[in-house]
């Protein structure tokens, strides 16, 4: 441990640390950027690596872990900042494809303590900062950072991207972003940066955001407009214009086999990785083989995850409408399951008949849990938002995911399916109990 650890009395492992910054600052999301700016700049650590910001309303893990995987297929050393995490806090900062160690978090987050005085930062805002000085301390040829929430004032904004991806833009987080999609395009706009490259993977993105990329003068990529893709159920193609807006000869990338990811929102994701990817070619030059060999083994655990065994089990953050409206197409295209099984658990603040409305017709069962904490809903008040988004058949109600889980495992036949979603803390909570069983 560090001196600076060692003279003030703060925690010497990952988790004091952890338990110190959750009770330090009460409100977990507090957007604006000064106060982290001021303890940024006294840290004055910087990196040399290429930096690629990812943003958007849903799809930024999956952009990560792809740009991630492409990047170390190359055989470049890489950075990736993601948010939240599901089982341990390590998982959101990796280096070369594995979990920062406790000791590295802990250097961390000292080298921030160290500057901060009496600056509050909330529990995000630290942890970004920390990862910042993880990475600075390792030599990197790109850092890849997810935004938490927004964009404009988020803490990762702080840190210049030589490309930016806003991968969709819809709605969520509207007691922060604005209660309409150009508000929130906005927002997500906000870390394009001037002269380079800002991705957009949202076929038809909010006029605010356009306007915005022009205002500044970045070099914004519109999918369906300026790149996309095409194929078959063998294999499918990319296709990019010279430059934007559409211009110049057409570039073609044929012959890729389909993500490793599930779902048939992931060639939008992974033509919006590979157009970065082609915007930073002099800086990051990628192959042929190395942009299929990444796409082909990219991992994202709680992201239509389906695990090995029967009955068939799906694991789904999904949150929002969006991400539920990506789920149930998912789910038709899995093929025929007698019935269906749903633990569902979800935060107040969210739009939960939006979410339900779209899931009522993929679902025979409902098992509904309690998430805990001064957000999470009581599966009590579940039922009633359920039935009135048309939610039908049987609803019952457990104290977590991990006790629904366990009873629709009793309930579930053989060639049944159940499905996990709704929140993080669900997916997380059923795959804590998951582990735990296979170490029994």
């Amino acid at each position: 441990m560090s001196a600076v650890g060692l003279n003030a009395g703060l925690p010497a492992t990952l988790e004091g640390w952890l338990a110190l910054l959750e009770q330090r600052h009460g409100q977990r999301i507090e957007l604006g950027l000064e106060r982290v700016r001021k303890v940024k700049d006294a840290m004055a650590v910087s990196s040399d690596a290429v930096v690629i910001t990812v943003g958007g309303t849903n799809g930024k893990g999956s952009c990560c872990a792809m740009l991630e995987g492409i990047l170390l297929a190359a055989g470049y050393r890489v950075g990736c900042y993601t948010s939240p995490h599901l089982i341990r806090y390590n998982e959101r900062v990796r280096i070369d494809g594995q979990d920062a160690s406790d000791a590295q978090l802990v250097a961390g987050f000292e080298a921030v303590e160290a500057v901060r005085g009496d600056t509050p930062l909330t529990y995000f805002e630290h942890g970004t900062l920390a990862a910042w000085a993880v990475f600075a301390a390792v030599r990197l040829d790109v850092i890849i950072l997810e935004v938490g929430l927004g964009g404009r004032l988020d803490a990762v904004n702080l840190f210049d991207a030589d490309c930016s991806i806003v991968t969709s833009v819809a709605m969520d987080h509207m007691d922060f972003l604005g209660d309409t999609r150009e508000a929130i395009g906005f927002e997500k706009a906000g870390i394009f940066r001037a002269g380079r490259a800002a991705v957009c993977g949202d076929p038809q993105p909010p006029a605010s955001l356009v306007e915005h990329a022009l205002t500044i003068g970045a070099e914004l990529w519109i999918s369906g407009r300026d790149f996309g893709f095409g194929g078959d159920r063998q294999q499918w193609g990319y296709w990019r214009y010279a430059e934007p807006p559409a211009q110049g000869p057409l570039v073609k990338r044929g012959g890729l086999a389909y993500p490793a990811l599930r779902g048939t929102n992931q060639l939008l994701n992974a033509s919006a990785v590979i157009t970065a990817l082609e915007c930073l070619r002099t800086r990051l030059p990628v192959s042929m083989q190395h942009l299929r060999q990444g796409l082909m083994l990219v991992e994202v655990p709680g992201r239509f995850q389906v695990l090995p065994g029967r009955p068939a089990v799906v694991l789904d953050v999904a949150h929002n409408p969006q991400a539920a409206g990506v789920l149930a197409e998912n789910l038709g295209s899995m093929g025929f399951y007698p019935e269906t099984w749903a633990v569902l658990g979800m935060l107040a603040d969210k739009d939960v008949e939006g979410v339900c409305a779209l899931m009522a017709g993929r679902v025979d069962h409902w098992l509904l849990a309690d998430l805990p904490g001064p957000r999470g809903l009581a599966a009590e008040s579940l039922v009633g938002r359920l039935r009135a988004a048309g939610g039908k058949g049987d609803m019952h109600c457990f104290s977590s995911p991990a006790e629904a889980f366990a009873a629709a495992q009793k309930a579930a036949q053989e060639g049944d399916r159940i499905v996990v979603f709704g929140s993080f803390l669900t997916v997380a909570d059923v795959l804590a109990a998951i582990k735990a069983a296979r170490h029994r």
